[in-house]
């Protein structure tokens, strides 16, 4: 099998967006429209919650959970290119915790992420609940 007809077939079988295919030929990929509003999108912020559950009581073995994402924005954006496969946007929000203490949240979205470039990486960081910097001190590689 040739080297094109093999990424011919590889391009038909992978879920690949224009802007994948342009990464493949070399050229620059377009600037994706749907990265403005996902900082707040309900999907990210209902997985940030849900992972924090987890980690609350299997990490930090607190009685501890968040009530209420509010104030979200967008602190940086790393749009894909073709030196960047992945396009990478950071955003801040407050947590407001179910102890009544409102808490910086800091999280980063990667896009394409998992099998096949589809999907998404999502990684958080809930100011002062950090006990080991995972993430640095004060969530410093999530801002």
């Amino acid at each position: 099998m040739t080297r094109t007809l093999a990424a011919s077939l590889l391009l038909s079988f992978s879920l690949t967006t224009a802007a994948a295919a342009a990464d493949y030929i070399g050229e620059p990929a377009p600037h994706v429209a749907y990265a403005t509003g996902a900082c707040s999108n309900a999907s990210v912020l209902g997985f940030i919650t849900r992972r924090f559950d987890y980690k609350a009581a299997n990490y930090l073995h607190a009685n501890l959970a968040i009530a209420e994402i509010r104030d979200m924005g967008q602190n940086r954006f790393e749009p894909r290119d073709y030196t960047h496969l992945v396009e990478r946007e950071y955003c801040y929000a407050t947590a407001v915790m179910t102890d009544g203490v409102r808490r910086p949240l800091w999280y980063l979205i990667e896009r394409p992420w998992g099998f096949a470039g589809v999907g998404r990486s999502i990684e958080f960081c809930v100011g002062g609940l950090d006990p080991w910097y995972v993430y640095g001190a004060h969530c410093a590689s999530l801002r």
